[in-house]
């Protein structure tokens, strides 16, 4: 009866420790499958910045470029009005002064 007893404990131990390996494994495989998960939401939000970077530097450059046309056209424009008036210019402000 006694052995029995023993054979039957031994038995348990060894489907406790059965249970306990089975229980690791499921955790690592758990932690596994966690880390895969983290890594995907990682590089999907990496690429999901790279696309909007790469977005934002082309919407800038394009603000630049409109912004430098914009000046070179105003700056055309003003040397343009230059020309045409100031010799006009330098008589109304030379009668402004003077009277």
């Amino acid at each position: 009866m006694i052995r029995r007893i023993v054979e039957a404990d031994s038995k348990a131990k060894e489907l406790e420790e059965a249970n306990r390996k089975a229980a690791e494994k499921e955790r690592e495989k758990i932690d596994e499958e966690v880390k895969a998960i983290h890594q995907k939401y990682m590089d999907d939000a990496q690429n999901e910045i790279e696309k909007t970077a790469t977005y934002l530097e082309k919407r800038t450059a394009k603000k630049l470029a409109d912004a430098k046309a914009k000046q070179e056209s105003t700056l055309i424009k003003l040397k343009s009005d230059y020309e045409q008036n100031r010799d006009r210019w330098v008589d109304e402000i030379f009668e402004r002064v003077t009277n």
